[in-house]
């Protein structure tokens, strides 16, 4: 056997063995609490007494300030090294959907990994003391360094593009509830469909918008030239308070988070885990 064919049946038999599926799953319960932290975070801003950031940063000061916090971010930061391992095994093996293994599906797994990745270190470092910058400065300085660069612009505008049209899918795909997809809906009963369904809707129509507002400040700092104009989780939620609907507005993003917090944890049992198997040979998927 081939060096290649061995590091790919190794691969598969760590993908494909059970505890590798319970830490997918634990993933998924870190993912649904920093979502349900920072909508209450946002919702304490809402009503005037939010004094953390609402993203990720403001969460994990959220968890360290309670008794045995260092615990639940030790325990966030493995769920999140779940999460990145278990998207990077369907970006290599294929999703658990119709054509799943063909590379336009497995992409985004890859994207999610490199999602997770960031988010594990970033909860590791703050474990260890390495609090870093808030979503907002991390926006606007990696907006300024691309903008001194030749080309930098366009890169921004990119990337500012990119999360209008994953904010646009999300949002379709919340509407025509292609989240069904990845779910067991066959081992729900009527009660589960009634409940679960209902949480994948409105959370993933705020994590669209999110997404959407997020790429709408990047199109328009690169567009003016103005890096200072980025903003981050934290600074968009603001910005809905600015909104016509006033605060009502950042309430209703707020609990669409928390929704979505609600709904990741309804994964841990219902979510579909590609089951891997040890095989030599070609994972094909043009």
């Amino acid at each position: 056997m081939a060096a290649s064919d061995a590091a790919r049946d190794i691969g598969r038999r760590a993908a494909g063995h059970p505890w590798f599926r319970h830490l997918s799953r634990a993933g998924l319960g870190a993912r649904g609490l920093l979502y349900l932290l920072i909508g209450w975070l946002a919702l304490l801003i809402a009503l005037g007494h939010g004094e953390e950031e609402a993203d990720r940063k403001g969460a994990l000061r959220t968890v360290a300030a309670t008794p045995g916090g260092w615990i639940v971010l030790l325990l966030l930061g493995v769920g999140f090294a779940g999460l990145a391992l278990w998207q990077f095994a369907e970006a290599l093996y294929g999703r658990p959907l119709p054509k799943g293994r063909r590379k336009r599906m497995r992409f985004p797994a890859l994207f999610r990994a490199l999602t997770y990745v960031a988010g594990c270190a970033g909860t590791i470092g703050f474990l260890f003391g390495q609090s870093g910058a808030s979503s907002d400065q991390q926006s606007r300085a990696l907006s300024a360094r691309a903008m001194a660069e030749p080309g930098g612009r366009w890169v921004v505008l990119a990337a500012g593009a990119g999360f209008l049209v994953w904010g646009g899918v999300t949002l379709v795909n919340a509407a025509r509830r292609a989240f069904r997809d990845e779910l067991k809906t066959g081992e729900m009963g009527t009660a589960a469909h009634w409940i679960v369904q209902p949480l994948g809707v409105i959370g993933n129509v705020a994590r669209g918008l999110i997404g959407g507002a997020v790429g709408a400040f990047l199109v328009y700092a690169a567009i003016s030239f103005a890096p200072d104009r980025a903003e981050g989780l934290d600074g968009v939620l603001r910005e809905f308070a600015a909104t016509p609907a006033g605060g009502w507005g950042l309430v209703a993003i707020a609990v669409g988070l928390a929704t979505f917090g609600l709904y990741s944890f309804c994964e841990i049992r219902w979510r579909k885990i590609k089951d891997v198997e040890p095989v030599e040979g070609r994972d094909g998927g043009a």
